[in-house]
């Protein structure tokens, strides 16, 4: 079972995991409100997302960066209005009935990260790496060493240790290191207690440096989960 972005951001957010400020619309003027309230809060841009199962949203024209709560009508209004047509949807397209508006951040690095079950290995396991916003599949066919993996143990799950080797290993410096980690380690238990097959970001950025983060926020702004439709038993929501 799949659910859409914004209820992935949500789910990660409660974990206490570092996202953007952002709500699910589904009309124009609920859109347009949404970017105004996340401009008046201090946003310098606001994107608007599609919320639909397929990727290759961006260059189908379905996700738009936006400075005015006009642009951002605009926008919805494009996307609420026709189907959007991308490599992952065939040339039929799919309708979009929901967006998600959020607080747009600036990017100093992009990072992946996820969580997934190896079935090959019997293990749920940790993969990352510092080639972040683009697809894992790319990555793995340019530059398969760009990729770390770490098996998670069956009781303990991601150990601090583990967290810590692989924030250095991804290049993460400073107050960087300690973000990270608290973000793989939050990605884990929710993993597991949600009884995801994938638990997905993509990117995690780094933002850049400021008076109150000298060596930037870690954030996630993307989210993608998968659920085990056999567990779906105990997960009622």
């Amino acid at each position: 079972m799949k659910i859409h972005e914004y209820q992935g951001r949500e789910l990660l957010a409660s974990a206490g995991i570092p996202v953007p400020a952002g709500r699910m619309v589904q009309t124009i003027e609920e859109a347009e409100t949404a970017a105004s309230d996340i401009l008046k809060g201090g946003a310098k841009q606001v994107v608007i997302k599609a919320q639909v199962h397929a990727g290759g949203r961006g260059k189908a024209g379905f996700v738009k960066l936006v400075k005015t709560a006009e642009e951002a009508r605009a926008a919805a209004q494009f996307m609420l209005t026709h189907k959007m047509v991308s490599p992952q949807t065939g040339p039929e397209g799919l309708d979009v009935k929901r967006l998600l508006v959020a607080a747009a951040v600036d990017i100093a690095k992009e990072y992946y990260l996820a969580i997934t079950v190896d079935r090959a290995n019997n293990t749920n396991t940790l993969i990352a790496s510092a080639e972040g916003g683009v697809e894992i599949e790319a990555v793995a066919a340019k530059n398969p060493d760009a990729i770390k993996k770490v098996r998670l143990h069956p009781h303990l799950g991601l150990q601090p240790f583990q967290a810590r080797d692989l924030a250095f290993a991804l290049g993460f410096k400073g107050k960087q290191i300690n973000q990270a980690v608290n973000v793989m380690q939050r990605l884990a238990k929710v993993f597991v207690d949600s009884d995801a097959s994938l638990a997905e970001i993509n990117p995690l950025v780094v933002t850049p440096p400021n008076a109150a983060n000298p060596d930037g926020e870690v954030l996630a702004i993307d989210a993608k989960f998968n659920f085990d439709d056999n567990a779906l038993f105990r997960q009622k929501k």
